[in-house]
């Protein structure tokens, strides 16, 4: 009789597994990250994808800020008609890039007359990548100051970026985990990660948070990867490693879409169902305008549409 090796005893136990996603409770919680659209056409697609996210029953979905607020009245305008056409909250980003006080006094006013009760709340990047970033005279130095002046302001539910290996500007991670505590501190409700593809790199650093006394949600940013190329990009703005498995992975699909897709969505919701075997019950999902991706995943956690909100986004 021919001895079982220890791999083929794993690979056994796991056929024998039930599957992944077998009968989940359905009990995860989402929310969704867009960008304002620039031509008609992007903003044809990107209510395409809200109206297929919403009936999800997100938790909230928020619209990304440009750099030294390029998008200022794009994002506000979004924002404003989510808050306006659907039931779902709109969270907006705002960042401290090229705006005083004033401004930004004037902007969050302007968003809360509009019905948006939740601010993402950023320092920024530069507007010119790869220079340091600097406060403009009369505006917030940092992301807790933004926190602290924006509760001032309002009332407002606030969320903040959490680095899990560390921003690219932090000068250490013990640094960057000081920060986020200040932000938590200055008010913030929950922090959401930057996107990461490991499980592992989500736990120790959630670990870390709660050794450093933070005990605020911290909600997993979920970026499911079909350009490879773009992803890393991506990646080297927020200090996110791709592991060299994943660029084998994609060889050879430049010229099938369908399959791309496929393979993110498998490689996405794999690390979500593992994040949720870990306890994780809240996902947020850098969309990039598009929901197939998303929905897929989320259909896979056991989230169903509403049919009430699926009439209504109609």
């Amino acid at each position: 009789m021919a001895s079982i090796s220890l791999p083929q005893l794993e690979e056994a136990r796991r056929a024998l597994d039930a599957p992944l996603f077998a009968d989940l409770a359905g009990d995860a919680r989402v929310s969704f990250e867009f960008f304002p659209p620039k031509t008609d056409k992007m903003e044809e697609q990107l209510w395409h994808a809200i109206e297929t996210l919403v009936p999800l029953e997100p938790q909230f979905v928020s619209v990304t800020y440009g750099a030294g607020g390029s998008t200022r009245e794009r994002t506000h305008a979004t924002v404003s008609r989510i808050a306006r056409d659907t039931h779902i909250p709109a969270a907006a980003h705002l960042t401290c890039v090229e705006a005083s006080k004033g401004e930004i006094e004037e902007i969050a006013r302007a968003y809360w007359d509009a019905g948006v009760r939740h601010i993402v709340a950023l320092r920024g990047d530069p507007p010119q990548a790869g220079q340091p970033f600097v406060p403009h005279p009369d505006g917030y130095v940092s992301a807790a100051d933004l926190v602290a002046g924006l509760k001032k302001i309002a009332p407002f539910e606030i969320s903040v970026a959490a680095y899990p290996e560390c921003h690219p500007s932090s000068p250490s991670v013990q640094a960057d985990l000081d920060n986020l505590k200040a932000k938590m501190d200055a008010g913030a409700d929950r922090a959401i990660t930057q996107f990461f593809f490991s499980p592992e790199t989500y736990f120790r650093f959630r670990d870390r948070a709660a050794a450093a006394g933070i005990d605020a949600d911290m909600v997993p940013g979920i970026l499911p990867v079909s350009n490879v190329a773009t992803t890393r990009k991506f990646a080297g703005l927020c200090g996110a490693a791709i592991p060299a498995w994943m660029d084998r992975l994609f060889e050879g699909l430049d010229d099938h879409p369908s399959a791309r897709q496929l393979i993110a969505a498998t490689i996405a919701a794999e690390m979500c169902r593992r994040l949720y075997a870990g306890g994780v019950r809240h996902f947020h999902f850098y969309t990039l305008n598009r929901a197939e991706l998303a929905f897929a995943i989320c259909h896979l956690l056991g989230l169903r549409s509403a049919p009430r909100l699926a009439e209504k986004a109609a």
